[in-house]
């Protein structure tokens, strides 16, 4: 049972997860699977290879290091710690996109694949569905934060379904406003800036999957609150078999030697990929989990979530004791996000989710002065930027 640890509470302006008992640091709270996900399209494209369904990692972990760290001939000790398994990838036999196993092709087929699959059409780029991808590639560079095919899938899912209105029920669990109407906060992928981004999109979104049946997501504010829904809902997917092989060396028990000799071929080995990859490192894309997505944040949150399987469930692990009744939160913002001024943090959640932050570490900070951290004081006077750098904002936000 997802909710023996926690309740869910109904608020007028939200939601919110409280600990039912007491909870353990390292404990996990919940698993769950999402609704729906998908891989990040960049991301794919970069010969990052996950499963359609799942995002499982679908290079071993010598395949990935090796693609990695720009080293064909490395060879990577106790290889049997992988936990890929090629041969029982399957492709679907129509356009080929590839599954990590029989179960997840035909979930993917059950769930929304009939509605996206390609066919022989898959590499045509005059396909509606390849013309949407590649502009969203073209609006929306790396790092990827969401992705134009998370809404594509919703579509799918309902078009699919025997009982669309109760998918399009749990859809609409999600909050997808575009503004806050009491601190008027427009949501800054909504605005002005991104107009004509938007209005392309919406084209090629309804052209590629319009359905009556859900008329009201191809409207354009349906578009725009379907657009902010995936914004301020999805939850970033991470998965890698190279990690998953390093867990598994973190977790041999060797000889003192032998250890040393491990953990220092790890270390350069992460050296090698730094250098010619960067941070790019998983197979990434995003979801969208009704549970989780209940959890509101706080900078120092009691609970955050990781994908120790290598697939698409999360765990919801504890950061720190919990008390019954105690509220469960994450944090909407990253490690180096967090560590900023609380002027800086609440302009990423004033303009990325909609609300300012009332948490303890906040409310500690209120009698600072309303500056900017200096990073991103880096980041917004950077010499160089043109007028039309700003107009040429790409969507990375989201």
């Amino acid at each position: 049972d997802r909710l023996s640890s926690c309740f869910l509470v109904d608020f007028f302006q939200g939601k919110g997860l409280f600990a039912k008992r007491s909870i353990k640091k390292g404990d996990t709270i919940f698993t769950e699977r999402p609704l729906v996900s998908a891989q990040f399209l960049w991301n794919s494209l970069y010969k990052y290879r996950a499963c359609d369904y799942c995002l499982r990692a679908l290079e071993t972990a010598e395949e990935n290091a090796r693609r990695l760290s720009g080293n064909p001939a490395l060879i990577l000790p106790h290889a049997e710690l992988c936990g890929v398994r090629p041969e029982m990838h399957q492709a679907c036999p129509q356009c080929q996109v590839m599954y990590c196993s029989s179960e997840c092709r035909q979930a993917a087929a059950d769930q929304y694949h009939r509605v996206l699959c390609l066919g022989p059409s898959q590499e045509d780029p005059d396909h509606p569905i390849n013309k949407l991808k590649d502009a969203w590639r073209s609006m929306h560079y790396p790092p990827e934060t969401s992705s134009i095919m998370l809404m594509a899938r919703m579509v799918a899912v309902v078009k699919q379904a025997k009982d669309k209105a109760h998918w399009q029920k749990l859809f609409s669990r999600f909050c997808s406003r575009t503004a806050n109407e009491e601190e008027e906060i427009a949501h800054k992928l909504l605005g002005e800036q991104f107009r004509g981004q938007l209005t392309l999109l919406h084209s090629l979104f309804s052209t590629a999957l319009y359905d009556d049946h859900l008329n009201r997501w191809f409207l354009p504010e349906g578009f725009r609150s379907l657009f902010a829904l995936v914004g301020t809902n999805g939850q970033g997917i991470g998965t890698s078999s190279l990690s998953q092989w390093v867990h598994g060396c973190d977790a041999l028990e060797l000889p003192a030697q032998q250890r040393e000799h491990l953990d220092s071929f790890i270390d350069q080995l992460y050296k090698d990929i730094e250098k010619e990859t960067g941070d790019f490192l998983n197979c990434e894309g995003s979801g969208l989990y009704l549970l989780q997505s209940s959890c509101n944040h706080s900078c120092t949150p009691n609970a955050e979530a990781s994908f120790p399987e290598n697939n698409f469930l999360l765990h919801l692990c504890a950061l720190s004791d919990i008390n019954p009744g105690e509220e469960i939160c994450i944090s909407y913002l990253d490690c180096c996000q967090r560590d900023r001024s609380r002027h800086s943090r609440h302009k990423i959640l004033r303009e990325n989710y909609l609300f300012a932050c009332a948490c303890v570490k906040c409310e500690s900070q209120r009698d600072e002065l309303d500056v900017t951290s200096e990073d991103e004081e880096e980041e917004e006077g950077g010499e160089g930027e043109t007028e039309g750098d700003e107009m040429e904002e790409e969507m990375t936000d989201v």
